[in-house]
């Protein structure tokens, strides 16, 4: 497909999937004409970009993600450890995100309450 109908099924703009193709996150065919044909694996590929991307994943750790994946395709074991990692890491984010909350749910109580005692402290709490 052409990068308009990409642009249209990933829900990208224009501009962002030119930028991952210039880091090398994407990698269209080049048709006869110069044109940037993308494949519906490319689709995955950008889409599972956006989803790390909205995890915290910076580009650099997508890219090599998305390298390790490319280059073990096919490998279901290679998958499996990929996977589990990025399951790890996102039980870490959680366990932060956790513990943040924990805090300003503990804030909030503390200020509705008319601020008895001390406040809670941030350092309390493993964020």
């Amino acid at each position: 497909m052409l990068i308009s109908d990409f642009a249209a099924a990933t829900d990208l703009p224009i501009d962002t999937i030119r930028f991952y193709v210039k880091k090398g996150l994407l990698r269209p065919e080049r048709g006869a004409n110069a044109y940037q044909r993308f494949s519906a694996e490319e689709v995955t590929v950008a889409r599972m970009i956006r989803l790390q991307q909205s995890l915290g994943y910076s580009l650099a750790e997508i890219a090599a993600l998305n390298a390790d994946y490319r280059a073990g395709a096919g490998l279901p074991e290679r998958t499996v450890e990929i996977l589990r990692h990025q399951i790890g890491r996102l039980e870490e984010k959680r366990a932060g995100l956790d513990a943040a909350l924990d805090f300003l749910r503990g804030k909030l109580a503390w200020v509705e309450a008319g601020k008895p005692g001390d406040s809670p402290k941030l350092a309390d709490y493993r964020c």
